[in-house]
């Protein structure tokens, strides 16, 4: 059995990005156990989750393994960072919650694969048709740039 530890900093700038990394490590594992414990120190206070897991296994026996922004090099880490704030941009204007436009998956499978065109960025993981056809431009546009 694996164990892996999570610290959810409490701050607003920083909650929802340890909620996501969180929620992103939890969709690969089967998990077996968890501790939660509520952490003061004299600087910060957070939430620090413990938890014990195995790898999640595909049909064919595989371990599945999602790409996490820890799998990213540098420039790629640059690209996932402009495309966030793109899709966090488009959420404000639409009074959204971020996740309806683009997953931080789907963020990171663009920044690794670096779609050149709408038709490669179809074939993504998460970027069907319909998100292709709401977004791709501006995705290409973000590329573009970096």
């Amino acid at each position: 059995m694996n164990i892996k530890v999570f610290n959810i900093r409490l701050s607003k700038e920083f909650c929802q990005v340890d909620q996501d990394r969180l929620n992103e490590f939890l969709e690969t594992v089967e998990v077996k156990l968890t501790s939660t414990n509520f952490v003061t120190t004299n600087t910060k206070d957070y939430w620090s989750a413990v938890i014990f897991y195995i790898p999640k296994m595909s049909a064919k026996g595989e371990t599945i393994h999602k790409l996490s922004i820890e799998d990213l090099n540098p420039n790629e880490q640059i690209i996932f960072a402009a495309l966030r704030k793109w899709r966090n941009n488009v959420a404000d204007k639409l009074e959204c919650n971020a996740f309806r436009i683009c997953h931080n998956s789907h963020l990171i499978a663009i920044a690794k694969s670096k779609p050149k065109s709408i038709e490669a960025i179809e074939k993504v993981a998460g970027f069907g048709n319909k998100r292709t056809m709401k977004y791709g431009k501006d995705i290409l546009e973000v590329l573009e740039v970096l």
